[in-house]
């Protein structure tokens, strides 16, 4: 019988994977993988505000990952480079969140959880936040996913089939600010990003419609998760950079496979 807090930690690993899964598609096509590093990089900032008012950590990293999302996506029009905008706001983001947090006096902040991740400390509250979010996320991209596979495609198809890219997009952000925030305790905000494309891209040699690679990018998520959680459980290692690990052993698995498939 597995432990109360394990079990948790599963269930916790799991949400995420489902949650991450299909966005993380998004993220792959759309050559994303910065934005959703500078999105994930805010959420420290969150978590500072958060703390100093009191307020739910989920809400702070919410409010904040999706004032980051919305920011990039504005500013991306307007002249700047996007590498470059996105390097700016990532490493500003979190320069300032750790410096914010340092100031908080009176509150013990684990900087450590928040950056990589403590999903054994997980709680029946956190679990209702992650499944929560992970099921928004689902019914919005179900809701939208014809419109959004268009406008990632082609805009100008989109655009003539009177679909507004612009809106899918914001739904994109939305969604990524969702699970930057249901994912923070789980792999922590240097690591949701990889949580996102990691299982996407390993699922991709595998795939021939986007329907499947969501799915497969799920059920690898999924694996990582529980696989990671009994690695670092047996290897006494810090959890969620050990399930990054086994994901990364699962994309470069499935690098080998493709070019041997290719060879052939």
């Amino acid at each position: 019988m597995l432990d109360d807090f394990l079990l948790r930690a599963a269930l916790a690993g799991l949400g995420v994977a489902i949650a991450a899964a299909p966005l993380g598609c998004f993220v792959v096509w759309r050559r994303m993988a910065y934005f959703g590093d500078a999105t994930a990089h805010a959420a420290v900032l969150g978590v500072a505000i958060a703390l100093a008012l009191s307020v739910s950590v989920f809400l702070g990293v919410l409010a904040v990952a999706l004032a980051m999302a919305l920011t990039v996506s504005g500013l991306g029009g307007r002249g700047y480079a996007m590498d470059t905008l996105l390097g700016v706001l990532a490493h500003s983001a979190l320069a300032f969140g750790l410096v914010a947090a340092s100031f908080l006096s009176g509150v013990r902040v684990d900087l450590m959880a928040y950056l990589f991740g403590d999903i054994l400390a997980v709680t029946p509250a956190d679990l209702a936040v992650i499944w929560g979010g992970a099921a928004l996320v689902l019914a919005m991209l179900g809701w939208r996913w014809s419109a959004l596979l268009t406008a990632t495609l082609n805009p100008d198809l989109a655009t003539a089939a009177d679909i507004d890219p612009r809106r899918e997009q914001m739904v994109l952000t939305l969604a990524l600010a969702i699970v930057v925030a249901v994912a923070i305790k789980v792999v922590g905000a240097l690591l949701i990003s990889a949580m996102l494309i990691i299982p996407a891209a390993a699922a991709r040699p595998f795939s021939r419609t986007p329907e499947t690679m969501a799915l497969l990018a799920g059920l690898i998520g999924g694996a990582a998760a529980l696989a990671g959680l009994g690695a670092s459980w047996r290897l006494d290692t810090p959890t969620g950079p050990t399930i990054v690990c086994i994901a990364a052993l699962a994309f470069l698995a499935a690098s080998l496979f493709s070019a041997l498939r290719a060879r052939r």
